[in-house]
């Protein structure tokens, strides 16, 4: 029997996305050039705020099904 392992350790899709809107912007080229700092970078921060308003709602409703069966 084979025990294989699948663990990636490569750069996401977010990762790739932000370096070529960091290298467009450095660069100014195209459109991305007049860009804000906030949108070159939301590749990296808009997942972590996905995962963090889900965690809020989901806790949300975890915190309104005790309060109701109080």
């Amino acid at each position: 029997m084979s025990k294989e392992k699948n663990a990636s350790n490569g750069i996401g899709l977010g990762t790739v996305l932000f370096l070529i809107f960091l290298t467009l912007k450095l660069a100014e080229i195209g459109p991305v050039q007049y860009w804000s700092w906030w949108a070159v970078t939301a590749p990296l921060w808009i997942p972590l705020l996905l995962v963090v308003g889900i965690l809020a709602i989901a806790g949300f409703i975890v915190w309104i099904g005790h309060t109701l069966n109080k």
